[in-house]
């Protein structure tokens, strides 16, 4: 089999990027592949707008499904987005034995469970390249790559939305909200940013990783997600005096009772080399036992980047095709036999070191209330800063902690929260400091 036709299914932004390049880079494609990817067809709602792509006349079809069915069709390419029509599109796929390729996270992290089980019954390829940090080839790291390493810990900046607000924030020393307009003016942001700034998005992705990574069953439910609508330039400032970034991190970890799995603003060393991604750019580091550290970094979204992703997964399933293969790599890494239900560890269960920020009247007794009321709650602190000039009346107080257990210090804001010297809500930060990355207990 040397030719491979391809149906397209969503002609948005990223759909424009891969029939681009299967265009426009043809000639590429086939002289180091030996193939003939061909374009067949391209479904989308709008079949009018120009996207700049030289497509041959009959290609664009308004009947997705027509396409899913078209015996012609070798390869289904889902790039519709959501949990619904693109969960249908799929499954449907499948069960005419189509291998499909996807960068739908929300969907596999959702409700992947179904669908790599109707794959893998089926006997056809599934691949998701593009679903988690865009260019970055982290599933195929894990995959094959690393397939000799007991991978033990991973950390990332997994949002290139929410970094390019904290690089803004951090930079210019705007507000959120002020960083956040500048994120939709600049195409980095949507509209609603939700998904993106309250952690979800990370979530998705950070879901599929810890299973490809572990052997373990999808378990976005409990995943620990905190987004950065909170993070307040004063408290960049202040990890900033201290030595630190503040970047929302991914952070994955296997121990001997269970994975920790978290999304949430972190303070890490700014020797670190996750502190100096900047912008809208990715990045993630993965501790194996064979390879120690390693990290990947590039574009996590846009057009061409998440494309160029898509469209190696296409590669691969056309080598796969063309071989009479299909099944080579399990989908999520380990053979189904061994993907197993692993527990993920409540945040609360967990020690880290922590910043703390409360905004405190400027009165004599006031260190020692909030000190007294920590030190009840088995928690110690490394440094104590009073810093800033008073606003209504109230000082910014500062603390960063020992290591200490997030149950604790979680009752322990509860009770300072309540007393009257505190002005405001407490704010936490976690600290991941370098030597973090190991797993233990």
């Amino acid at each position: 089999m040397s030719a491979i036709n391809i149906g397209l299914i969503g002609f948005g932004t990223v759909g424009t990027g891969v029939a681009r390049i299967l265009t426009e880079n043809r000639d590429i494609l086939h002289a180091r592949t030996g193939l003939d990817l061909n374009l067949r067809s391209v479904a989308d709602i709008d079949i009018q707008t120009d996207r700049g792509v030289d497509l041959t006349p009959g290609v664009l079809t308004t009947d997705a499904m027509a396409v899913v069915n078209d015996p012609e069709v070798d390869i289904i390419v889902e790039m519709v987005g959501g949990e619904t029509f693109a969960k249908d599109v799929i499954l449907a796929a499948i069960a005419n034995g189509k291998p499909v390729v996807t960068a739908n996270k929300a969907l596999l992290a959702g409700h992947g469970g179904r669908i790599f089980r109707s794959a893998a019954a089926r006997g056809v390829d599934l691949a998701f390249e593009a679903s988690i940090g865009g260019c970055m080839p982290i599933v195929k790291a894990l995959r094959e790559s690393l397939v000799g390493n007991r991978v033990s810990a991973m950390i990332g900046i997994l949002n290139g939305t929410c970094n390019y607000i904290l690089s803004k924030i951090t930079d210019e020393g705007i507000s959120f909200r002020e960083a956040l307009a500048a994120a939709q003016e600049s195409g980095y942001a949507e509209a609603d940013p939700t998904l993106d700034v309250e952690g979800i998005d990370a979530a998705h992705k950070l879901t599929l990783l810890s299973s490809l990574a572990y052997g373990m069953e999808l378990d976005l439910a409990h995943v620990y997600t905190e987004g950065i609508s909170g993070i307040d330039p004063m408290d960049i400032e202040f990890a900033r005096q201290f030595g630190y970034r503040i970047k929302l991190l991914a952070i994955s970890k296997l121990h001997k009772r269970g994975v920790e799995a978290r999304i949430h603003p972190t303070m890490i060393p700014e020797n670190n080399l996750l502190s100096s991604v900047n912008g809208s750019l990715n990045a993630i580091m993965v501790s194996g036992d064979a390879v120690g550290d390693i990290l990947l970094y590039g574009h996590g979204a846009g057009m061409m980047p998440t494309a160029s992703a898509v469209v190696g997964d296409i590669v691969d399933i056309a080598r796969n095709l063309s071989a009479g293969i299909t099944g080579r790599i399990p989908l999520l890494g380990f053979l189904p036999d061994n993907v197993r239900k692993v527990p993920i560890i409540s945040v609360d269960e967990l020690d880290m070191h922590y910043y703390l920020r409360f905004a405190a009247l400027d009165r004599p007794g006031v260190l020692s209330k909030i000190s007294g009321v920590l030190g009840r709650c088995g928690i110690s602190l490394q440094t104590v800063h009073q810093k800033g000039r008073k606003t209504d009346g109230a000082v910014p107080l500062v603390m960063l902690t020992h290591q200490a257990r997030e149950a604790d210090i979680q009752t322990a804001l509860v009770e300072i929260e309540k007393l009257d010297v505190i002005k405001d809500r407490p704010v936490l930060i976690r600290i991941e400091e370098k030597n973090n990355l190991d797993a233990s207990a």
